[in-house]
């Protein structure tokens, strides 16, 4: 028997449709002894109908299911604030609900319910300045090798810029441990003078813990880490030198990562002051140092992943 069993002036009848009025007159009219009859009038199986009825309950189940597979991953979605993609939301329906769900059906609810993680949007840095003559360039010792394994030895650096308030414009510069993706140190300020660079190495050599035997900090090429002075820092704090080939932002891509999912989830434009930006910045780092689960550090945070390593 073909699908399509019926005709009007509106077009086809799909079987489907003929089984939901069957439905609907048996529930209307009370006239559950009638499916038989009420099937062979309208040229369809009884069999048929029960199927329909049995595939619609175990369509509303899944529907149900499917909206407390919503709330789960909502709660997991906007934890701490910050709005996360699906495997962030499965770290933490793992670790903090004690609940599975596959990557799979992560997305399929996420994209049913319109649950959207902001995407970070392609990075036009520009050079701030050309160096001069008195200003070095480092070769590149990391080359890409971000995951020793060793906490504190790989050291990444950078500066993002953060517009703010109305026209605003502050500047974040970050050390970030290549092996934990742990920010060791930052400094805000709204200007880009050197000093924001220097400060951030400052800051770093004051922290309690020890960095690692040979150690060395890994940077583009940008005019701050050309400098003769922040080279001459460095020495000073027993600290080496490497240094991005020139226009490959791969070479650094670990910080360049974390500026983005920094600034997909923190709200700049709403910050009116370079006050309230500060306390922002340090609210967000203080989330992604102990709270966000990454899946590249077996599904734990920097600060967990780093003591892992310090015990291993």
């Amino acid at each position: 028997m073909s699908k399509k069993v019926k005709k009007d002036e509106k077009g086809v009848v799909t079987k489907g449709k003929v089984f939901q009025m069957i439905e609907s007159t048996i529930h209307n009219h009370a006239l559950q002894g009638m499916v038989q009859f009420l099937c062979k009038e309208s040229d369809v199986s009884r069999s048929g109908y029960y199927n329909f009825l049995s595939s619609k309950q175990i369509m509303k189940q899944k529907e149900l299911n499917d909206l407390a597979s919503r709330n789960l991953i909502l709660k997991a979605f906007n934890r701490r604030g910050y709005k996360k993609g699906a495997r962030s939301i499965k770290m933490i329906l793992e670790r903090e609900f004690e609940t599975i769900f596959n990557l799979k059906k992560i997305g399929r609810i996420m994209r049913k319910h319109n649950i959207v993680c902001p995407h970070r949007k392609p990075n036009k840095y520009k050079q701030i300045a050309k160096a001069t003559k008195e200003h070095r360039t480092c070769p590149n010792v990391l080359n890409r090798e971000f995951k020793q394994e060793i906490p504190r030895k790989v050291l990444l650096t950078d500066i993002s810029y953060l517009p703010y308030g109305n026209g605003k414009r502050a500047y974040l510069s970050a050390i970030k441990d290549g092996s934990t993706n742990e920010i060791l140190a930052y400094e805000i300020s709204a200007n880009l003078k050197l000093k924001l660079a220097t400060t951030t190495i400052e800051k770093l050599t004051r922290k309690k813990f020890k960095l690692a035997k040979n150690c060395f900090i890994h940077s583009d090429q940008g005019v701050h880490y050309t400098s003769p002075r922040f080279q001459n820092l460095l020495k000073s704090k027993g600290i080496s030198q490497s240094m991005s080939r020139r226009v490959n932002c791969w070479d650094n891509a670990p910080i360049e990562s974390f500026f983005g999912h920094m600034k997909d989830n923190v709200t700049l434009k709403d910050w009116k002051t370079l006050e309230e930006v500060k306390k922002g910045i340090d609210k967000f780092i203080h989330y992604y140092n102990n709270h966000r689960y990454q899946w590249n550090l077996k599904k734990m945070t920097p600060v967990e992943y780093r003591n892992h390593l310090l015990v291993s």
